[in-house]
């Protein structure tokens, strides 16, 4: 699949799903701008992608900010000439008891994943109806499907996204844009990596078997690896497509289905 002559955004993409998303899309010809609060990390990704011969822009960005999602944007049409593409990756998680979950952590997770997708589609999607293509790929959770102990406040952050998505895929169905959610269950990242240490903390569980609860999550055994959420991302973003639109899609080895 070619992507040669789009041009994509890329939230959260320092590290991560983010960094792997914007590799494979510049891989596949998109002109890419990698956006995330850590300058030095996007600039760092900007830069392996530009070494490997491909068109890409680092924008530093607080995607909970709604003057900087405008900048932002702004500048992305600045540098790329238009935007097809935007992946809503930028998010974060965290977990505790409800007894023991505080407003500020509530709104912080609500903010950080949920009003940071609307603040960001809304500046991006009325320029792709306009054109009559786009994409916009939200990349959720398999929270945002299922309900699980201790992280009310992420899931029903990941929960208000898969929601959001639906909405927004039905009010521009017919403008050629679609728009989609990706729902992977835990994933080879950092952020996995800072979930283990939480598990570690709170329950005594050494290292190796906070990690093997969470691979026992998936049927298959494993952690998901970044670069299959890619390759489902790249997938959506292919003309043939568009007739995906709406869609929740689960990467977790089978486990809502087992």
């Amino acid at each position: 699949m070619s992507l040669e002559g789009r041009c994509a955004v890329v939230t959260g993409g320092g590290r991560g799903i983010g960094a792997a998303l914007a590799r494979a899309l510049a891989g596949a010809g998109a002109s890419v701008v990698v956006a995330a609060r850590t300058r030095e990390q996007i600039e760092a990704v900007a830069a392996l992608l530009r070494d490997a011969g491909h068109t890409a822009f680092a924008i530093q960005c607080d995607v909970t900010d709604p003057d900087a999602v405008e900048r932002m944007a702004r500048e992305a049409v600045e540098r790329l000439g238009r935007v097809d593409i935007l992946v809503n990756n930028a998010g974060g998680a965290g977990s505790a008891p409800l007894h023991r979950l505080t407003l500020e952590e509530w709104n912080r997770l609500l903010t950080l994943n949920a009003t940071s997708t609307f603040l960001c589609t809304r500046a991006f999607a009325p320029a792709m109806v306009e054109r009559g293509w786009g994409r916009i790929i939200n990349i959720a959770s398999v929270a945002g499907l299922m309900g699980a102990r201790y992280i009310a406040a992420y899931a029903a952050a990941k929960h208000a996204v898969v929601g959001f998505t639906r909405a927004v895929a039905a009010e521009l169905a017919a403008s050629g844009v679609t728009v989609n959610a990706v729902c992977p269950t835990y994933v080879d990242t950092d952020l996995t990596r800072e979930a283990v240490a939480r598990i570690v903390e709170k329950t005594g569980l050494t290292e190796q078997e906070a990690r093997d609860r969470l691979v026992a999550m998936n049927p298959q055994g494993r952690l998901i690896e970044v670069d299959e959420v890619a390759h489902v991302v790249l997938a959506l973003c292919a003309d043939g497509a568009r007739g995906i639109n709406g869609q929740a899609i689960a990467i977790d080895g089978g486990a809502r289905g087992a």
